[in-house]
Order: C-alpha cells, then structure tokens, then sequence
C-alpha cells in the first residue's frame, strides 16, 4: 500500500512538473510570438501589372508571380485537393491535430525519421507568414502556439484563403492563381481534376515534386492525391481511374502578354519606383495606361514593316553566322545553337541545311521550312547605302549551308530576312487631351531597350518648318505672302567658312507664296522667313509649342531644323496644331489602383474648350445657378470646380492657316503619298536632314496627332533617296489606316474673325472670282492684300534665278 502511494504521489509530482514545464515553455515561447491581428490587414506580395486602356496586359514586374483569388471563387476540388493532401481534418480541428502530432510521434519513436511532420494547414500559414523554415523542435512549438492564435482570431475560410494565396508553389509561383497560371497557362476555374491535385501535391516539396524538372515524380505524388481524394468520397472511382490515366502536360508558361507595348511597360515601371519606390514591384497596383491596344498592335507591324522595307532595299549583309561541315552532323550542337539565338521582333533564326537553284531547306526550333527562291530574290548583295549588287538567279548565289539566318512568316509565305541595322519611332497622341495611344520605341524592345520616342534627340529637319511659318504668321505674313525662293550664302572671313544652303531639289523657284513654299518644303523661303521675323521672336513663339527653347539653336539654321528634338516633343508640338491652338502635355497614365480596386491616382488632363464650347458652358452655368436658387439641384458633386481647362497658346487663325498649308502638303507636297487613305482632313510634314540621316513625318487628323522617326542609333547616312516620304511616311500610312477606321472626316470652321477670298497664284494678289486659275486663301480681316494689277512687270516681283545675296556670318549666327 505504502508502495502505490509512493507511486502515486511520484506520478502528481511528475504531472505537476511536466505540467508546469509545459506552461513555462508555453509562456516563455508566447511571449517571443508576434500578433495575428496583422493577418487581417496582411499585403499579399503581388506583382505590378500594366495594362492598356482597354483592359488588355501590357507587363508584369515583380519577383513573385502571385493571382490572389477570393475564397469564395476558388473551385470547390482545388480546396478538396489540397484538403486531402495536407490537412483532411482541417475544418474540425483547433489549428493543431493531436491526431497527426500523434502518428507523427509514434513514427518517429518506432522508425527513429521524422518521415511525417503532423502540420496543419494552420500551422503551415503560420509558419509561411512567420517563422523561419528551419525544422526544430523549437519552430515547432512556435508553429503549434501560433496555430491556435490564429485559429482564434480568423476563421476557416480566412486562413483556407491567406494559406492557398501564400503557398509557394514552385517556379517562382505564389498561391494556387498564380500555379494555374505558371504551369498550365489557365485560370484556376479552368483547371481539369488531375490538375487540381497536381497543383494540390506541390506544396510538400515544390521542386522535388515540380512537373516541369521531375514529371515522373510529379505524376507519383499527384496520384496519390487522388487517392486521397478517393478515399475521402471527394471523388467517385471513375473519376479517379480517368485522372489516373492523364498524362502530365504541365510546362512552364511564360505571363501572357496581351499587348505588344514593352517601351510603354517600361516608362509605367520607372514612373512607379521614383514615384512608390522598391515596394511598387510588390503592392498589387494595377496601372491602367491610356494606349488603345488595336491602335499599339497597328503601331508596331507597321513600324516593323517599315523597317524591313527598308532593310530589303538595301541588299542583303550575309549570313549571322556559318557552322562548319563537322557542327553540321552533330544534332547536339544544332539544337544548342538555335536555342541560344532570340527571336527578333517577328524574326526567327534558322540554319541552312539544304540549298537548291530554286528553293533551300531551313531548320528552325523545332521544324523544317521551305523557303522559295522568289521569297529571297529581294536579297542583291549589299555594296554601300546606296549600292546593290545584281539580282540572284538562284537560292545558290544568296545561301549556302550551314548559314544562320533570319526568316519571317508571312501572308505570302516564308520569307529572308535579316536583322535590321536601322531604327525607327513611333508616338500617336489624342492631341485634345495629351493622352499617349501608342507608342513604339525600336524594331525589338529585348534587343534594345532604347526608347527612341523619348530618349533619341535627333534635328528633326523640314518636319520643323511649319513651326516658323507660325511664327511668321503671327508676325503678319499671310500663307499668299512671297518670299524670294533664291541662292543665299552666309561668308565667315574671319574663319574662312562660308554656309551655302540649298533646296532637297538643287533647283531654286524665285518669289514664291508661303503656302506653296511649305507644300514644296523650300528651304530658302525658310531661311528668309527666318531673318525676316528676327530669331528671338521665332524662339518665342516656338515655346509656345512646348519647345524647350535653351536646347534650341539661336542662328538661322534653325529654320532648317538643326536642333535636336525627340519624337514625343514633336508629337506634342504638332498636338497644339491639330486641337487648334491650345497647349497639352502628354500622359501615359490613366488610371492606378490598389490591391484593393481603390483608386490610387486618376489622371485629370486639361479641358480643351474653344470659343463656341465656352458659350455653351456659360449658358449651362447660367441654367445651373437659376437652379441653384430655385433649389432644384439635388447634389452638388463638385465637377465644375475640379475642371481645368487648357491654355490658348497660338491664335485661331494662326492655327487655321497652318493647318491648310500642312494639308496641301499631302495634297500636292512632299507628303502626297498619304493621298492614299482618301481623306481630306490630313495634314502633315515630311522631314529630312542632311545627307538623308534622320527622316521624319508628322501628321495629324483632328483627334490623332502622329510622328514618325527614322534613323540609326549611331547617327549615318541612310541613303541618297530615303527622305522622310520615302523612309518615314510609309510608317505613318500604314499606322493610320488602322488608327482613322470608324474616325468621320472633319472640316475646318472658318474662324470669324477671318474671309477667304481668290488670289493670284503667282503674286498673291486678289483677283476676281472669275479669273482663271485663281486659288482660295484664308485672310485675316484686316490683312487682307491689295488687287492684282495686269498690268505689273513680273520682273518687280521677283530677282533672277541665280541671284545670291551675300550676308555676313553674324545674321546666321
């Protein structure tokens, strides 16, 4: 008796200890624990997504991929899956289950292996938001503590929603959304049975069990997922014999990418680090730009094509590279060579592997092509810029095999190609609201990510001229006034230089009118206009355009272009002629919002509000404050307060002149091969430096303000006959076919202040309205020219053909 009494109270006294040890630890290790209350309020690393205005994926930028997905929207067998694999007892146990802590002992004990670690799904998010992934006994009572905190504070879907949006998934996958996604290239409502419990089996060991490295082990453990799910009745026996037999499929998809606008994703993704700094790659902001993906798609073929043209003009530079004979037999070092080799905007690499008089043999990734020699015979050997060799009879005198080349798919089949040497640009805006529609910075943004809309400040030629005849409007020249079209030449005795400007022709034309000087894009008419009006008043003006008028020449050059400029200033400088006159500041960013679909910034561009539209406010206004007294306005939501409307910087009339000039230009100029979209409401500049380096068109229709640039990135000439209507203007067609479709043609409105009448088109003079011959122009009222006389001697009126007038250097510079 004495004995068991003696055991008895042995056994009080080792429960009282284990007991009170257990508190201690409880208490000590509780005390280290953080609060699960930020589990309410946790911020998910999701990546930052761009997109277009509408709604199409442009890019994505973040380290995780991650697809929060709501509880309530994620399928039923996913949850069933993941149940099954990690935790059957989820929904009836406390956080932690005694029961798998206990088999996981027993095996321990037994097996002396900790094969079975009795995690919860609980304890397993406490652990992921938590806690390190070292495996001790002292994480351990840590993960246990937490479980049963957080089990308190949340309930089961909240942590069954955290725990699948959280879980690593493998292959940089972050929760079930982002899986479905990665290996399957679906949504997760898309997702079949056997890929459910593939994505369901990942957790355990992401990268041993991952389809994509390990198939077969993959297969093992989501077989034994669905064995689970069987023996938990979550599904019927066919069920599971048909998921048994699916093969795996699973590969690693890349984020699909809805909209070709890298240079677009790029300026978003550096607006919102300077902006957020580092934590925008993982807030979950969804970036809404203003590109219209249908217009961006037309901005890049064409800009593409127009490249190739070009390309295909000048000859063919030869093979990227030649494998020998021996390279040739070895299927190993193919397969390697191809795989090593990007695609280049639509380009793909190939290897010669057969060549005949009429056809070769090309071996791609992953298959054999054909390419016929009438698909080749574009490629004469390139000699210089403006020299090619003759053209090839046969497949024979253009490859050989072994070559590594570049092909493309067509409409009209495979066709040669090689990578482009040449560059080009592209920006469109809304000129009414500065809002970007699309925008191309290069042929291939992976290959090069210079933005040449924004970053390459080339001299943008004759597509500047219209900004001086703005100028010399504003300084009372009328599109009817002449300007002597004649030799200049500018002598510096002092440095022994002497600048002898010419015309694109050579040929030179006499007195001419404004309106015919631009049409034909006459440089001496530009110069005089220039020295007429005075440099510091034209400098004025052109700030008005948006201009930064320090980087500006301050000599007479500039009247030829001669100062560097981006596309994206052009653009907006042309912005000001299409809206008629009103200043705007081009924007990329529509919209962001947060994790949470909260708005975090809405962009707020100026009203565009003519004369006529400002009446109609007025009178609006007028009706609203009779309202406002009578107390018929219910609410008040402040719209009129927050409206901002835009700055007049050019005149009206001004802007009505031009804007005729520039659409002669398409009619009759240099610009004329955009007659081909059948519209009369286009207007627009071609422009063209010197030795044909840069070549340039800008045009715009009322609602779409668009330039073109063209060149190389290290500044060469791109040959005698590329001018801006010939390298750049095809582009800028090709684009705006696209980007007009379902626009109306829009007429001017003669401004009121404003009278067009007949002039002669040799002097400009007035003339009656049944002369023969006599051309419509636009007058200011009070600028209105004298009557021709029959009777004046048109020698007055002009100076010889090869007349020069000499001036000191000091007027040019």
């Amino acid at each position: 008796m004495n004995g068991f009494k003696l055991a008895f109270i042995g056994f009080l006294i080792l429960s009282v200890v284990i007991l009170g040890s257990a508190v201690a630890v409880i208490t000590f290790y509780s005390q280290q624990l953080p609060s699960v209350e930020t589990l309410r309020d946790v911020q998910l690393q999701t990546p930052l997504k761009v997109f277009s205005r509408d709604k199409k994926l442009i890019a994505v930028f973040g380290e995780k991929r991650r697809i929060p997905i709501a509880a309530q929207d994620m399928p039923v067998r996913l949850v069933n899956a993941f149940l099954a694999a990690e935790d059957d007892r989820f929904f009836s146990h406390p956080g932690v289950d005694y029961q798998g802590i206990l088999r996981a002992g027993i095996k321990l004990i037994t097996t002396g292996r900790k094969t079975q670690g009795g995690s919860t799904i609980t304890m397993q998010l406490a652990r992921n938001f938590f806690l390190t992934p070292e495996r001790t006994y002292t994480r351990k009572i840590k993960e246990i503590l937490l479980a049963l905190r957080i089990e308190k504070t949340l309930s089961k879907k909240e942590i069954l929603e955290l725990y699948l949006n959280k879980i690593y998934l493998g292959q940089r996958a972050y929760g079930v959304g982002a899986a479905a996604e990665v290996y399957y290239g679906k949504s997760l409502d898309e997702l079949t049975l056997p890929q459910l419990a593939m994505i369901a089996g990942l957790p355990k060991a992401p990268s041993r069990y991952n389809p994509v490295s390990n198939a077969p082990r993959a297969k093992i453990r989501r077989d034994y997922v669905l064995g689970r799910m069987l023996k938990l009745e979550m599904i019927s026996k066919q069920e599971y014999q048909r998921a048994l037999l699916t093969p795996i499929i699973a590969r690693k998809h890349a984020i699909k990418v809805q909209v070709d606008a890298p240079y677009v994703g790029e300026m978003v993704r550096a607006y919102m680090v300077e902006a957020y700094g580092e934590s925008a790659y993982s807030s979950g902001y969804n970036v809404y730009t203003t590109i219209d993906s249908v217009k961006q798609q037309a901005a890049v073929r064409a800009l593409q094509s127009g490249i190739i043209d070009y390309d295909t003009r000048h000859g063919y530079r030869g093979p990227e590279g030649q494998l020998t004979s021996e390279e040739m037999l070895d299927p190993e070092i193919l397969a390697s060579k191809l795989a090593s080799l990007d695609k280049v905007g639509s380009l793909q690499a190939g290897i010669v592997i057969q060549v005949d008089e009429q056809f070769a043999q090309i071996l791609l990734d992953k298959r054999v092509i054909r390419l016929d020699l009438d698909n080749m015979q574009w490629a004469r050997a390139y000699i210089s810029v403006n020299s090619v060799g003759p053209k090839p009879e046969k497949a024979t005198q253009i490859l050989s095999v072994g070559d590594i080349i570049r092909v493309e798919q067509t409409d009209m089949g495979w066709q040669l190609r090689q990578k482009p040497v040449a560059s080009s640009a592209i920006v469109s805006i809304d000129p009414n609201t500065g809002a970007l529609i699309a925008l191309v910075g290069g042929y291939d943004f992976y290959a090069s990510k210079f933005n040449r809309v924004t970053q390459a400040s080339r001299q943008p030629g004759s597509s500047f001229k219209p900004f001086i005849y703005s100028a010399a409007l504003e300084a009372g020249f009328t599109p009817a006034s002449l300007v002597n079209d004649a030799p200049v030449v500018f002598e510096n005795k002092q440095a022994q230089d002497t600048w002898r400007p010419h015309n694109y022709s050579g040929k030179f034309f006499g007195p001419t009118r404004l309106r015919l000087a631009l049409t034909k894009s006459r440089n001496m008419v530009s110069i005089r206009l220039l020295r007429d009006i005075g440099k510091s008043f034209a400098i004025t003006h052109l700030a008005r355009f948006g201009f930064d008028t320090e980087t500006l020449p301050n000599d007479l050059t500039l009247a030829l272009g001669s100062g560097a400029v981006t596309p994206m200033k052009m653009a907006q400088a042309y912005s000001v002629i299409a809206n008629g006159g009103y200043e705007v500041e081009p924007y990329f960013i529509e919209r962001i919002e947060g994790m949470h679909d909260d708005y975090v910034y809405i962009a707020q561009p100026n009203k565009i509000c003519d004369a006529h539209c400002r009446r109609i406010e007025d009178v609006l206004s007028e009706y609203e404050q009779e309202f406002t007294e009578l107390g018929l306005n219910e609410s008040d939501d402040g719209d009129d307060a927050d409206t901002h409307y835009a700055q007049r910087v050019v005149s009206e009339s001004n802007i009505f002149q031009l804007t005729s000039m520039l659409r002669d230009v398409i009619q009759f100029g240099t610009g004329r091969r955009a007659k081909v979209l059948e519209r009369h409401d286009l207007a627009g500049k071609t422009g063209t430096t010197n030795d044909q380096m840069d070549a340039w068109f800008a045009g715009f229709q009322k609602q779409i303000a668009t330039v073109v640039w063209f060149g190389f990135d290290e500044p060469q000439s791109l040959g005698r006959r590329e001018a801006g209507g010939v390298a750049a203007l095809p582009i800028w067609i090709d684009y705006m076919r696209v980007a007009l479709k379902g626009v109306p043609e829009e007429e001017p409105r003669l401004p009121d202040n404003m009278v067009a009448l007949k002039v002669h088109p040799d002097t400009g003079l007035l003339v009656d309205k049944d002369f023969e011959g006599a051309i419509s122009e636009a007058f200011l009222l009070d600028q209105v020219p004298a009557n021709h006389s029959t009777g004046v001697d048109q020698t007055e009126l002009s100076e010889t053909a090869d007349e020069q007038i000499k001036a000191p250097i000091d007027q040019l510079f």
